[in-house]
């Protein structure tokens, strides 16, 4: 299949508003304090780290995108600061496990000649307390996402855009340790063919490594309105199966919409039909998904499990 038969956005968003017609979701929205009233959104999912249960949350005003990550503990309802913990310039969060240590990163922006530049930034340490910096991606590239695998090797999905991936396509390489971890190997990894659009993009928010050897990723899917670029955004969370062995992917589907959520401000106008799927708590056949909506706020809602049946 060419790049140009593959399946559009829109059509994956017909599919899934079919299949849930009757479906009724549990959502909610996540409040947070101790912000200065800034906006809180693209959370992690919640993970545990130095005994507390801990939520990386990007943290900026409603008028520009130089944002804070921070880390956030639940007390009675609302997520607050944790005192004490690292604060990052850092846009994006996420975090993973490699060999039961935690490894956490974020997109790191700064001004240049041509406008902004962004790059993938990890840290690694046994708790968030205790992280250093150990990789800083390639310029232009976000959704750089790790997992291990059972053969002891580490798994890396990448987002290249431009002359190789366009508006942005994934690609996957795998590496011996976190210590090979590098910009050629980065560059190096091989685009998943057949799943973007020419016209659309996407990437890899989180990766899960299941009992049958193959990978549950969590990512998104994006297309702007009319193709065009000056034109809204949408934004919907999907999923798909990783064969880390044969390198292909399969059940590529959506999996979330902003319309599922409850109503809510946008940054801007065209921001308003987006959600960034951020993080996956899977349990018992159910999944909570977190998210962050239209770039302004944090929310949450209850899935069946998107990878259960394939194990």
């Amino acid at each position: 299949m060419s790049e140009k038969e593959t399946k559009r956005v829109k059509e994956l968003v017909s599919e899934f508003r079919q299949d849930q017609k009757k479906n009724v979701f549990k959502t909610a929205k996540l409040k947070f304090s101790g912000v200065d009233g800034h906006d809180v959104y693209n959370i992690t999912a919640p993970f545990r780290s130095a005994n507390r249960t801990v939520i990386a949350g990007r943290v900026e005003p409603r008028d520009h995108e130089y944002s804070n990550v921070v880390f956030f503990e639940e007390t009675d309802g609302t997520w607050a600061p944790i005192a004490g913990a690292p604060v990052y310039n850092l846009q994006d969060p996420f975090i993973t496990y490699i060999r039961n240590e935690l490894v956490f990163g974020g997109v790191q922006i700064k001004d240049v000649e041509k406008g902004l530049e962004w790059r993938t930034v990890l840290f690694r340490g046994p708790d968030i307390f205790n992280l250093v910096e150990c990789f800083i991606g390639p310029a232009g590239m976000k959704d750089i996402r790790l997992c291990d695998l059972q053969n002891g090797k580490i798994a890396v999905f990448t987002r290249p855009q431009g002359e190789i991936g366009g508006r942005g396509k994934i690609g996957y390489v795998d590496i011996d340790n976190l210590e090979g971890l590098t910009i050629a190997v980065i560059e190096s990894a091989t685009l998943l063919h057949g799943m973007f659009h020419p016209m659309d993009w996407g990437g890899v928010n989180e990766a899960h490594l299941l009992t049958n050897g193959e990978i549950g990723v969590l990512a998104h899917a994006a297309c702007y309105e009319n193709d065009h670029l000056m034109q809204e955004r949408h934004y919907y969370a999907k999923s798909f199966i990783f064969n880390p062995v044969l390198k292909e992917f399969r059940d590529y589907k959506i999996i979330a919409s902003r319309d599922q959520f409850e109503a809510g401000p946008a940054k801007r106008a065209d921001l308003a039909n987006v959600i960034f799927s951020s993080g996956l708590i899977r349990i018992d056949g159910k999944a909570t998904l977190y998210a962050g909506v239209s770039d302004a706020e944090s929310h949450w809602i209850e899935i069946d499990d998107p990878f259960m049946v394939k194990e």
